[in-house]
């Protein structure tokens, strides 16, 4: 099995704090040795992303994890602006929503999310899948 050699640094776009801390103790217990960064609405990921104060110092992600359901600017919007930009679109960026709707899953694809992820609420399910995650992302994928 392939590993990279480095830490992968995941940007999670969440504005529940309990779905937030679902995915950092999952992450924590996995012992997953990636960087988890987070932001609680859409305005507050852009600036980090645009490098925007106070984020000027702030590492680009290797991987987006964005919730669509998000306070001042939704995750559409989002996922619009980062693939839109020259600079941001060759990051991949994981939908983790809970909505199953397929109006929702079909226009995050027609936005071009590289994947999308409806979230369990249920802790042993979020630890099942943020493994998963990191697995795919850490020694699967072949990064752009």
């Amino acid at each position: 099995m392939r590993t990279r050699a480095r830490p992968l640094r995941f940007l999670l776009v969440e504005d529940d704090d309990n779905h937030a801390d679902l995915v950092r103790r999952a992450m924590a217990e996995e012992r997953i040795g990636n960087v988890l960064d987070r932001v609680a609405d859409g305005e507050e990921a852009m600036a980090w992303l645009q490098r925007d104060p106070p984020y000027e110092a702030a590492d680009r992600p290797d991987i987006i994890l964005l919730d669509l359901k998000l306070p001042r600017l939704d995750g559409h919007e989002v996922l619009r602006a980062i693939k839109s930009s020259d600079e941001l679109k060759h990051i991949p960026v994981v939908v983790m929503t809970t909505s199953r709707a397929e109006s929702d899953r079909s226009r995050a694809y027609n936005e071009h999310a590289n994947s999308y992820v409806v979230k369990p609420l249920d802790f042993g399910q979020m630890h099942e899948l943020v493994k998963e995650l990191g697995l795919y992302w850490t020694v699967w994928n072949e990064p752009f």
